[in-house]
Formats: C-alpha cells, structure tokens, sequence
C-alpha cells in the first residue's frame, strides 16, 4: 500500500510517503520562528503549517518520485497537539482523500512514535513495555496484543521534556532545552549535585519532575552568577542524570512487573543520548529487547505517523470524513478504533 503520511500536531510541518515496509520519502520543515518566544506559540504554529504543508506534502511525493494518482490511502495526526495546528494537518489530509477517493485515517500522535521504532514493517514482542517520554508527555505504556494500549504509569505534574525546557530556561541556554542541556553536560559532573529522584520507594510507576525543576531554582538562587557560570556544565549533567534515574527506576520497575518481552523508548526525548546509553547498558544483563528510534525519527515526523496507519488500514479501519482532529486524543480509546470505523474485509 502506498500511503501519504501527514503530521502538524505542533511546530514541525511534515510529510511522508511509505509503500508498505519501504520509505519512500520524508520532508520535514521546522518552524524557527518560535525561538525568539522561547517556546512554541500556537496561533503562530498555526499560520505558518497553512503556509508550508502543502508544499512540504509536494516535496513529499516528488522525492518519492510520486504523483499524487498513485497514492493508495492518507493518514493524518488527529491529535493529541495543538488544536489550531492540528486541523491544517487533518483537514489537508481529509481533502486530499476526498478529492481521490481514497480510504483515510486518523492517528494518534503517540502511537506515531511509538512505531517510530518500526519504521520498515517490525512489530514488537509482546507483552511490550513503552516508555513515551516528549515536552508534553512522560507514559509508561503496556502494549499486550498487537496496537492495544494501557497507560500504567504517567508523569504527576511536568513531563520529562517539559521539564528540560524549563530548566535550560532557568539556565539561559535558550529553546528547546533539551538538546542544550545535553551538549552543555557532556563534559560535566553528573555527581557535582545531588538533586532529589521524586517518588522513590513509591508503589506504581508514575512520574514527577516538578520537584525536580525547583531544586535546581533552588541551588541556583543559593549561589553567584560566577558559581552557576563555572560550574553550568556540572549543573546541567547533574539535572539530565537525575531525570534519567528517575526514568529508569520506574521503567524498570515496570519491566519485571508486567513481564514485558521488550523495551521500546518513544518520543522526542527519546535521542537524549545519556538516557540511551544507560538504558541500553541496564538491558544487555537482561536480555531485554531495547528499541530504540533513530534520532531523526525521534522528534515529530510523517514516516511514525504513515507506519503508525499502515496496519491499521490493511485491517480495514476507517475515520469518518466527518470527524474532526482533537487535542485530546487519548492513547488507550485510539488502541480500541475509537473514531474509526470499519470497512467490513
């Protein structure tokens, strides 16, 4: 099947076009006209998909040295995201199926990272453990039958990503915060401060990072500008390594729980290279499956979000043309084809 892929849930602009296992293109466009705010500002996120998704979708099928009469089907993020760019997105994608004829289907953002993982046609081993960790998200996810999820565990306050852009906001070092913090503390001392591992001992698998963030508020307002500037390498890695910890406590822990076959991480903080590593190296002993996304399929793209529709529409499921996108598109209702329907194959 030879399926268009169109992702706009939040500042990326993308397209992709995938003929079963095989990618056949992908063009993303980033909006850097969010830096100056330091963060992304919706209305402008907005304006600027209407401005470049129909050329990126054009990039799409020329790289794929497609026209558009050979494309078989199109999906579109629904949600979750921003609902003013979510809609360009959705409703492209509805016309451009409507105007061909084609079957169309909505997908679930995080599911689209999820198969980020599973670009050329693998499946996971199941039962499979998913940790989905963005600026807007921090999930541990049960997969136990093929595209049926249950959240388990989530983040109580910040997610992880979230938090990393409030820190480095903290820190001067601009946005997004996460790459940053991550090349500053590369050469630091990740033991230079002891910041606090929330929900230690706790049972479950839920998430805190607000504790966190204002333990680094703290240690900074206790210190000069020449302190924190000396030792903004040492800061940073002991932040990064703290969120880490916190993630892999409770990851594991939800490993040995729920008797997963296979770890696959998700999401843009997914290419942090520090919590890479170290999962990798506390699975080996394991030997646990880790999946883990290539970088430039880490942060939102089309390719997650076409593979994520792939098997869904050779199962026949649908989304109504009348369904509209949603920013709260909740994971475990999109597991069950919640909005979809079937085509009776």
């Amino acid at each position: 099947m030879i399926l268009l892929g169109i992702e706009s849930s939040c500042d990326e602009s993308a397209a992709a076009v995938i003929d079963g296992a095989r990618v056949l293109s992908s063009v993303v466009s980033t909006q850097l006209v969010h830096r100056r705010w330091g963060g992304v500002v919706p209305e402008l996120a907005s304006r600027e998909h209407l401005r470049v998704l129909p050329r990126v979708v054009k990039a799409a099928l020329q790289d794929a040295g497609l026209g558009v009469e050979a494309l078989e089907a199109v999906a579109a993020t629904r949600g979750p995201g921003l609902p003013g760019s979510l809609l360009v997105g959705y409703h492209l994608g509805k016309a451009l199926a409507w105007s061909r004829g084609l079957p169309f289907l909505g997908v679930n953002h995080m599911e689209g990272h999820i198969y980020a993982n599973f670009a050329h046609g693998e499946e996971p081993l199941l039962p499979c453990l998913v940790l989905v960790i963005s600026g807007g998200h921090s999930q541990l996810v049960l997969m136990e039958a093929p595209r049926r999820y249950r959240i388990i565990g989530q983040t109580m306050d910040d997610a992880a990503g979230e938090a990393f852009d409030k820190v480095a906001k903290l820190l001067g070092l601009g946005w997004p915060g996460g790459p940053a913090i991550s090349r500053t503390g590369a050469t630091g001392n990740a033991a230079f401060l002891a910041y606090p591992r929330a929900l230690t001992g706790r049972e479950g698998f839920d998430f805190s990072f607000s504790g966190l963030k204002t333990a680094v508020l703290h240690s900074l307002r206790a210190q000069s500008e020449d302190w924190r500037n000396k030792h903004l390498a040492d800061i940073c890695a002991s932040f990064e390594q703290a969120v880490c910890d916190q993630l892999m406590a409770r990851t594991l822990k939800a490993v040995v729980t729920t008797g997963a076959r296979h770890l696959v991480l998700a999401g843009g903080v997914a290419a942090n290279t520090r919590l890479r590593t170290q999962l990798e190296a506390a699975c080996t002993p394991l030997g646990l499956p880790l999946a883990l996304p290539p970088l430039a399929w880490c942060t939102d793209n089309a390719v997650m979000i076409a593979r994520a529709a792939h098997g869904r529409l050779l199962r026949g499921e649908r989304s109504p043309l009348s369904e509209d996108a949603t920013p709260r598109f909740d994971l475990e209702a999109a597991s069950h084809g919640q909005g979809a329907e079937q085509d009776g194959r």
